[in-house]
């Protein structure tokens, strides 16, 4: 070897001083065994989030049943529930105040898309959860099982070890029902204005001076 300068050659060039390529890969397999959900529900499908967690299905086979009460030490948000427009401050400071790379599950029909409140008029429920946090599996169902949890979270897995971490957003505006009604209902009283009180009746002229 030490004659032959083509032994000593490299092949190719090195590509630079570091590369975390291989690095990175080990770092998202690390991540993808370990995912800490988040303490959280807001709804019914947190029952199903809760079912999960217990003896029968037991989430800890896979090693996602470290649920943190504190969003500062979890990296998924299982959002399980129907989404409240009053919550929707709350759930995006609990989702900002997550360790990133941090991930995102929408459980169940109302977290996916606004489930049964879904008609036109409605305005206190927020249909879909990517309308304020990037969704990275969507588990639909009402309310879906914990298998299908369990599956959606081994689908996440497949996501962040291969990288595809990027969730989805949409770009629908977060007053869609009361705002943007379809053409046929643009006439439609909502159920806040039908609940307001009758305006008082109209003060009788007074009489005109003689």
């Amino acid at each position: 070897m030490e004659m032959n300068d083509d032994l000593l050659r490299p092949q190719s060039p090195a590509p630079g001083l570091v590369n975390l390529f291989k690095v990175e890969d080990a770092f998202n397999l690390a991540r993808a065994n370990s995912l800490w959900p988040l303490t959280f529900g807001l709804a019914c499908c947190a029952i199903e989030f809760m079912a999960g967690g217990a003896a029968r299905y037991d989430l800890d086979r896979f090693g996602f049943g470290v649920a943190r009460p504190s969003p500062r030490q979890a990296d998924l948000m299982i959002v399980a529930g129907t989404i409240s427009r009053k919550m929707v401050p709350c759930i995006k400071t609990l989702y900002d105040q997550m360790a990133s790379p941090k991930y995102v599950i929408a459980l169940g029909g109302c977290a996916t898309a606004g489930g049964p409140f879904k008609y036109p008029g409605q305005y206190g429920i927020l249909e879909g959860i990517d309308k304020i946090i990037p969704v990275n599996v969507y588990v639909p169902g009402c309310p879906p099982r914990p298998e299908a949890l369990i599956a959606g979270i081994l689908e996440l897995k497949k996501l962040v070890i291969a990288g595809k971490t990027q969730g989805t957003l949409s770009p629908a505006v977060v007053n869609d029902s009361q705002d943007a009604r379809p053409a046929d209902y643009k006439n439609a009283i909502s159920r806040a204005d039908f609940r307001k009180p009758p305006a008082p009746p109209a003060a009788a002229p007074a009489p005109a001076a003689s």
